[in-house]
Parts: C-alpha cells; structure tokens; sequence
C-alpha cells in the first residue's frame, strides 16, 4: 500500500470523528454511531483504493453502511481488506466520558481475520513483551513476565480490564497477583493500543471483549512491534455457526497477531472523539473544531501523531443527522 493512503485514511476518521463528537453527552448513542458511520462511508468515496469491508457494522441485512462485504473507496488498486469501527465506544460518546475513537485498520486483500461479531478473549503487550506472554498462562505467570520485560515491580504493573461481571475472578487474580487495574467501562482498542506505548500509562490489556476491535487492535499492535493472542468465546450454537460461515472452523483456536493480521504491510488511523491513553479528543475553538489523529504504518514503522484545525462553517452538519462534509 501507498504511503499516501494514510493520510487519506486520516481524513476518513477525522469525519467520523467530527460527526460523533456532535453528540458527546447527550444520552443518544444510536444517534452518535449513525453520524459517525454516515460521515465515515461518505469520505471513503474520496479514497483512491478499492477496499473490502471485513469488519464493519455488521452483516449487509443488519447495517445500511459499512456492513461486511461492502465495497468502498473509489474502486481503483490497490485492493486492501478495510476493517472499521467509526464509533468505538457509543456509550462513552453518549455519556461524554473519555476514551471514544473513530478507527480503521487496511490491509492488503486477504490479510485481515474476518472475524464474527461475538466474543474474544484477548492479551495485549508492547514489543518489550513480545513473546513473554500467552493468553492460556496463569495471570500471575504473565504479570511476573511483563514486569521482569519493563523492569518494574509487579505492584508497578497497570493492567486494563472493562468493568464487566464476566471478569469478577480476572480481577481478584490481577490484585492477588499484586498488579495494579484500571477498569473502563467500554472501547478497548484504544487501551490495547497504549500497552505498547511509552508512558502511556497502560502495561497489558488482558480480558474478555468484542471480536471485531481485537483484529483491529491487532493490526495497530503489528504497527507497533507489539504482541496479541486471542481466542474467540461462541456463547450460543449461532454463534458457533457464523464462525463457520466466515470460515473459523476451529472455533476454539488459539489464534497469533500473525493470524490475526497476516501481512507486515498494514495502515492503522484513528482519531479521537473523547479524550483517550492514546490521543486528544475533539476540542472546538469558536467555530473551528481541533482533531488529534494517530497513524500508524507497519512497513516504515512510522508513528505520526496529526493535529487538523477543521473550518466548521464549511463542514456543515445537518440537524437530521445526515452529514454533508465539503473536506
């Protein structure tokens, strides 16, 4: 892939960003996830590539846009595997709480998991930590491992969890071990992402979430020389069949970073909506809007951190919710 696409893929995010951080507190979060999804397959027009849509918002007779399958760009090479989340934490947004996203992750065709909208377990580490942890090991085995890696205490390690029943016994484990958690309530790309970042603040992620952000995760985790394993948690027979329908049919795999994103050529972007560990949110200044905005390319390894002064009186949004932006 082109190193040009990454910033076209910036602009793609910041829309939906944009559009999202319209309606930061307000209690809706159907609404704020229409926006951003709206603005999202709007700006992907303007993109020179011809994409496929392999996470998205769900299968085509779920979601109107960006539903698995869907074709987007503007139809010319490359082709590339397109993995989105154009709100990752609606909650958040409709709470104004930090820590939302708009995020994508490309790859070249056939290199991204096309994983089913269910459960994954997931362990998430930095490059310091690569190949110092496996997601069957006992909790207090892989917190010694992380901490002897960043020569720390393991009382020095953070550990992020989402703030869920389902992880009762993983939290008593993290604090018996004598670790320290920080417990958020939804969206875990974005603290997936800070475990392999400096100073970030965020050591491992470890715990159960959606299937979807963990091949994006992933992809961003490849970028970084970092480290995932997953494992998908099917709770009903349908969701042990659409695994099969999309071509799992071990669906108790043990699956690598390597597996989960199988080439070294992948673009990871994201912008923030809410303050996150990893970037600033949407921020307005009189009738401008500032984005911060993280991109990411495995092949160069280049980090680049974008900071966009939006003129807002030429991105106009409708009151309907349906976004017209002239960028």
């Amino acid at each position: 892939m082109e190193r040009e696409l990454a910033l076209e893929f910036a602009r793609v995010t910041e829309a939906a960003a944009l559009a999202a951080a319209c309606w930061v507190g307000k209690g809706d979060k159907e609404a704020a996830d229409d926006a951003a999804v709206t603005a999202m397959r709007v700006m992907f027009d303007t993109v020179a590539v011809d994409g496929t849509v392999v996470i998205g918002e769900g299968e085509m007779d779920e979601a109107p846009m960006l539903y698995i399958g869907e074709r987007v760009g503007n139809g010319t090479p490359p082709e590339v595997d397109i993995a989105v989340d154009p709100l990752e934490g609606t909650n958040i947004v409709a709470k104004g709480l930090t820590g939302a996203i708009a995020v994508l992750a490309a790859a070249p065709r056939h290199s991204l998991l096309h994983a089913p909208d269910i459960y994954m377990d997931k362990i998430a580490v930095g490059p310091e930590c690569k190949g110092r942890v496996h997601l069957d090991a006992p909790v207090k085995e892989n917190l010694r491992e992380v901490a002897r890696a960043l020569d720390k205490l393991v009382s020095e390690v953070t550990v992020v969890v989402l703030d869920r029943p389902r992880h009762q016994q993983l939290i008593e484990d993290i604090r018996r071990a004598g670790a320290r958690i920080k417990l958020i309530t939804d969206g875990d790309v974005s603290p997936g992402v800070a475990a392999a970042y400096q100073n970030s603040g965020v050591d491992i992620l470890m715990g159960i979430g959606g299937a979807p952000e963990g091949v994006i995760t992933a992809a961003a985790l490849k970028c970084l020389g970092g480290d995932f394993q997953a494992r998908l948690c099917p709770g009903e027979d349908s969701e042990i069949q659409r695994c099969h329908d999309m071509g799992i049919n071990q669906v108790e795999r043990l699956f690598t970073i390597d597996e989960l994103v199988s080439s070294d050529d992948v673009i990871f972007v994201a912008t923030g909506i809410t303050d996150s560990f990893l970037i600033k949110g949407v921020h307005y200044q009189k009738r401008r809007a500032v984005t911060q905005t993280l991109v990411m390319r495995s092949k160069s390894g280049t980090i680049r951190h974008i900071e966009a002064h939006h003129n807002l009186d030429r991105k106009p949004l409708f009151r309907d919710h349906r976004i017209k932006l002239l960028i």
